[in-house]
């Protein structure tokens, strides 16, 4: 392996390769990515630790508002530590270390005095394998926002004339639909959200992330362990949705990167943000020949 090191004539890295990739230069010009529009996620320099295992190294990156962003690379890379990261989800992790700055409409996301449940009803996480709770669909969907105080039901709500029963039929309603799921279940609210398929528990979570009206959609392989037309519903979903939200996503399939980010960022060996720039860019033309080795297949 080749140890990362500085040329500074030419602002790029010499950086730490795996077997299959080749040994280059990588310019800092690669991940100067500025997309059209309004950045809604500013990341400078971030660095994420787990012990002594240096996991993201110098990460910089504008991700902009009402897009579909998608990070690739191979397994182990960092993308998925860079997906937690934007929302404090390492926070979690005690041997974690975090340190850089990332911004959400210009505010501090790593502020001390930030108030991490506030944080993560903006950015909203979807996770690999659906996580439905073990209660009903219609539960599922509210329970976001009666945890927030945007729901209130039960008998104190009603005897001081707060119910809000009709509220929330309104917003389960909006939600389901949002996730094209709707149609699926509408005369079926009261069901354990467990029997439904594995395609629809993962649209039930993503309804779930968008009943608490979130800024940002953070979605990691979402459909990775889902049939074909599971599959394809999620994505066009995905593309459906940032037509109000940021949607950040972590995929390995290729295809699926190509078919539904607007702009792409590619990690590889070492948590190292190697290129980033217009998904029909990164796949037809990459600058870096270690990007077009990994799409072509050569490695990874």
């Amino acid at each position: 392996m080749s140890e990362t090191d500085v040329t500074p004539e030419t602002g790029s890295t010499a950086t730490t390769t795996t077997a299959g990739e080749s040994d280059e230069r990588v310019r800092e010009a690669w991940t100067e990515y500025r997309a059209a529009g309004q950045t809604k996620l500013s990341v400078d320099d971030l660095n994420v630790w787990y012990g002594d295992d240096h996991a993201l190294k110098d990460v910089s990156m504008d991700i902009p508002a009402e897009s579909v962003t998608a990070l690739i690379g191979p397994s182990g890379c960092g993308k998925s530590t860079f997906l937690r990261c934007l929302n404090r989800m390492n926070d979690r992790i005690k041997t974690a270390r975090v340190e850089g700055s990332v911004e959400l409409d210009g505010t501090e996301v790593y502020d001390p005095n930030a108030n991490l449940v506030e944080l993560r009803k903006r950015i909203g996480m979807v996770f690999q394998s659906p996580n439905p709770f073990p209660k009903s669909i219609r539960e599922n969907i509210s329970y976001g926002p009666r945890k927030h105080g945007d729901i209130n039901k039960g008998l104190l709500a009603r005897l001081f004339g707060r119910d809000d029963t009709e509220a929330e039929a309104e917003l389960v309603e909006r939600a389901l639909k949002q996730a094209a799921l709707w149609d699926e279940v509408n005369d079926r609210l009261d069901d354990n959200a467990l029997g439904l398929s594995g395609g629809q528990q993962q649209r039930l979570c993503i309804a779930r992330c968008l009943a608490v009206d979130p800024d940002v959609i953070l979605m990691d392989e979402p459909a990775s362990a889902l049939d074909p037309i599971a599959t394809s519903k999620i994505e066009d979903l995905v593309e459906e949705l940032a037509k109000e939200y940021t949607v950040v996503i972590v995929t390995h399939n290729m295809q699926q990167a190509a078919r539904i980010s607007d702009q792409t960022a590619v990690f590889l060996t070492g948590g190292e943000l190697i290129e980033y720039d217009d998904t029909e860019k990164i796949f037809e033309n990459p600058e870096s020949q270690r990007v077009e080795d990994y799409i072509t297949g050569k490695f990874g």
